[in-house]
């Protein structure tokens, strides 16, 4: 029930910049399955992404690429090496090409989700594939949906993150749904986007949140939530950017603050920590597992 009215809640309101009105602000932590949950389901598979929802998760993190023709598909990676049995990147195959493909090829249970090595791979043959955007978005029309956009760069120049959020925009941007929140690391890429599709929510891209992190920057037209990690590494310095300090200040100015854990590693302590810091979500890789400990430890009081 709390589902349903948050995804009834953000359809009605429209996505206006960061606001006291913001709808992303007004809710328990959320349960944000990234990728679908990686580290307990094939990432970013409708077995996952379903699997996830039953067990608890608000809200579905997914990434997504441009196929050769033209199509978004659900897949972390810029290549299909890692988690399918295919090879080479998804920008050089057809929709239908990657359709054959087996998207639960490689993954394994234990320490190392995909390790090739392995020698179990439960899900091998049995009938997962990649997903479309537009698959995911029917099989859940009343969950909230954070896309990232993908790409690969070329001589330090993001083109391709470029070419697909164009593409992106021009599915999403007759949508009514506005309960989706798009993203990339490229700000390029956010602002294109946002260019061609300004009624999506937006996150900043890197470029975005750290000039509002250093110098209070406005983040850019469209957002209504930062999604950072915890720590941020660059060369040999480790910066503290999830803090409660950061959770604190976004929330003054109308933003919603989604910690995800990808470089910074998941335990019941870390999200505890996060809990307690008044982050409005957390992206994790293990949304079963968060699910009971969120019910066991919810934000506290002075977080409302």
């Amino acid at each position: 029930m709390l589902r349903v009215t948050l995804a009834l809640t953000l359809l009605l309101l429209s996505a206006a910049p960061a606001s006291a009105q913001n709808p992303w602000l007004q809710r328990r932590v959320l349960n944000i399955a990234h990728q679908g949950g990686e580290a307990e389901f094939p990432s970013n598979t409708l077995y996952a992404f379903q699997h996830s929802v039953k067990a608890g998760a608000d809200m579905l993190e997914l990434d997504v690429g441009v196929t050769r023709d033209d199509k978004v598909v659900v897949m972390h990676d810029t290549t299909l090496d890692r988690t399918t049995n295919g090879h080479g990147t998804i920008a050089s195959h057809t929709l239908e090409q990657i359709r054959k493909l087996d998207a639960g090829y490689w993954f394994a249970t234990g320490r190392a989700p995909y390790d090739h090595k392995a020698k179990r791979h439960p899900f091998r043959g049995k009938g997962l594939k990649v997903p479309t955007l537009q698959e995911v978005m029917k099989a859940f029309p009343k969950t909230p949906i954070n896309v990232e956009i993908k790409g690969r760069t070329k001589a330090e120049k993001p083109e391709e993150y470029l070419q697909n959020a164009g593409v992106l925009a021009r599915l999403l941007r007759s949508s009514p749904r506005r309960d989706i929140i798009v993203v990339s690391f490229q700000q390029p890429a956010v602002d294109r986007f946002h260019e061609l599709a300004p009624a999506i929510p937006v996150a900043p891209g890197i470029d975005g949140a750290a000039g509002w992190i250093l110098n209070n920057a406005p983040p850019g037209d469209g957002v209504v939530a930062f999604q950072l990690p915890i720590t941020y590494t660059v060369g040999s310095q480790v910066f503290n950017v999830t803090t409660p300090e950061n959770v604190a200040r976004a929330h003054a100015q109308g933003y919603a603050w989604h910690t995800w854990l990808s470089d910074d590693g998941e335990s019941r302590q870390t999200w505890t920590n996060l809990i307690d810091w008044c982050v409005d979500g957390v992206m994790t890789a293990k949304p079963v597992a968060f699910e009971k400990l969120l019910k066991a430890h919810p934000a506290p009081a002075s977080c409302g």
